[in-house]
């Protein structure tokens, strides 16, 4: 591969990403709270600018939406774990509603796992927005608090997200990376 597309700046933000997981992980062991919710925005903020990037300077390829999917994954394990060290007391009343959430999240990277022996990086419109949603519901919970009704509307739309994920998996032949959506799939489907 060459090396004008391993480093690209939409790559550069998300092994940024990748790097800087250790350290936010252990703002989490040692009770940083403010540096780990400042550094998770980052994440969360750079999580967004690499997309736009990649798409605005064309500069998608299959390494770089592996790459972002992977920060992704770091990003999203440790705003949980961080959810649970900082945020119990708001999150406890809920959390058979987060653990039914969570095992929706789980399944769609297990089902990739089992049928594709890689983990998935298709990037839907619907998992974009429930980042992004994700995104603003961690934001919110650590400047301004809890919202019970954006939390069910960032887990509601989380599931329906990892439900397309798995339809897709289950749909396709060979995994793939930067896919639409089910619409798309089920065009290309249609015209085969």
């Amino acid at each position: 591969m060459d090396k004008k597309q391993i480093f690209t700046l939409p790559n550069v933000l998300s092994f940024y990403r990748v790097l800087i997981f250790p350290v936010i992980f252990w703002f989490i062991l040692a009770g940083k709270e403010s540096l780990f919710a400042i550094f998770l925005v980052i994440n969360l903020v750079t999580d967004f600018l690499d997309g736009l990037l990649a798409r605005a300077l064309k500069q998608q390829t299959a390494l770089g939406a592996r790459l972002d999917s992977f920060a992704d994954d770091l990003t999203y394990i440790l705003a949980f774990i961080g959810l649970f060290v900082f945020k119990a007391e708001d999150i406890m009343p809920h959390l058979v509603s987060f653990l039914i959430f969570m095992a929706f999240l789980v399944s769609s990277v297990l089902l990739s796992l089992i049928k594709f022996k890689t983990t998935p990086s298709f990037h839907l419109y619907s998992t974009k927005t429930s980042g992004y949603i994700q995104a603003a519901f961690f934001i919110c919970l650590f400047t301004v608090g809890f919202i019970p009704a954006f939390y069910y509307f960032m887990i509601s739309w989380g599931i329906l997200a990892a439900i397309e994920h798995m339809i897709i998996q289950l749909l396709i032949p060979h995994m793939r990376s930067n896919v639409k959506g089910l619409y798309w799939i089920l065009k290309e489907k249609k015209k085969t």
